[in-house]
């Protein structure tokens, strides 16, 4: 029997299938389909700055149209003492999933501000989340920010958390640095204990009818995984971090070829939505039969044997595989 277990964040996984924050990972019946198919974690959906900061305005508002005082209009007011804000849902959902799964629970964040990604960080490691994902979804519309700026941002925010919780930090990040090795090393000197590769950006879409925008959910495809390989195999042993894989992961031999390149795990969520929580049960399935017929007898084994240090042919890591694309191109076509 071949051993698929992995080791992310310092914690050990049962396999590197990590299911991602999604509207699966929110509910707690998802949540259990989600472990009996085979999931070796789960990170729940992202808790926002700004839907908290929105839910306490709506709630002074009502204190203050109270406060106005029609006493006629009293019983078609809600009851303050009553009263669930979204950070109580959040909290009771969270809790009741943490309390009833027995794999481990990663909770991701979302701030605005500094003081907004402390406190929700202590919160979730009050209910005894493994580790903490930061879901750094960051948009520079603002011309006059530099890379440095931007950059610092976000280490300083590892810096100030590793002082405020105990947990494993992991970071999510997008591809749009102008130099990822450089910022990922940053982030590892001030505390992340892991990063995530890579946070797809939904992008607004322009409506011709309306002439307004409007938002547009795209579920990935399977083309995006290579993107998030490539970068893993440059950087998983020359960075001392934990690296995981996810965006375009809908296969057992994507899954595997981060293994490759040296990730330790692979996060789950379009292809899930799609084919629902047992879909899991199908790519441990097919890992292991490769596994076996490869004759390797663990995930360890092969784990970063085809990263950019271990491969024959590094060079087709960086500009070699532009060139070998285009020959091969222009050798087809002729």
């Amino acid at each position: 029997m071949v051993d698929i277990t992995s080791e992310y964040l310092g914690i050990k996984l049962k396999n590197p299938l990590i299911a991602s924050s999604s509207p699966l990972t929110g509910s707690l019946d998802k949540a259990r389909e989600l472990e009996d198919a085979g999931a070796a974690a789960i990170v729940l959906p992202s808790l926002f700055e700004e839907e908290l900061i929105e839910d306490q305005e709506i709630m002074h508002g009502t204190l203050d149209f109270q406060a106005i005082g029609f006493g006629e209009a009293d019983s078609f007011l809600p009851e303050i003492q009553l009263y669930q804000s979204h950070l109580d849902q959040y909290l009771e959902k969270a809790q009741a999933i943490k309390s009833s799964l027995d794999i481990p629970v990663i909770g991701s964040l979302n701030g605005r501000s500094l003081s907004g990604w402390l406190e929700n960080a202590k919160l979730l490691e009050e209910l005894n989340c493994d580790a903490l994902e930061l879901n750094t979804y960051h948009v520079s519309a603002n011309i006059d920010d530099t890379a440095a700026e931007v950059e610092s941002e976000y280490t300083l925010l590892v810096n100030e958390l590793r002082s405020a919780v105990n947990v494993p930090i992991t970071v999510k990040l997008s591809p749009q640095y102008s130099s990822l090795g450089n910022y990922i090393q940053q982030l590892q000197h001030n505390g992340a204990n892991g990063v995530v590769l890579f946070n797809r950006f939904y992008q607004p879409d322009i409506n011709l009818d309306t002439l307004r925008l409007e938002p547009r959910l795209q579920l990935s495809t399977p083309t995006e995984a290579l993107e998030r390989i490539r970068w893993i195999a440059l950087l998983s042993k020359r960075i001392d971090l934990s690296f995981a894989a996810t965006g375009g992961f809908h296969n057992a031999s994507d899954v595997l070829k981060v293994l490759l390149a040296g990730g330790d795990a692979v996060y789950l969520c379009s292809v899930l939505l799609q084919r629902g929580p047992n879909h899991i049960k199908t790519l441990l399935s097919e890992m292991q039969a490769w596994l076996l017929e490869k004759e390797y007898e663990s995930i360890t084994q092969l784990k970063g044997s085809l990263c950019y240090e271990h491969s024959d042919d590094a060079i087709t890591y960086e500009r070699g595989n532009y060139l070998s694309v285009l020959r091969s191109y222009i050798a087809e076509t002729e």
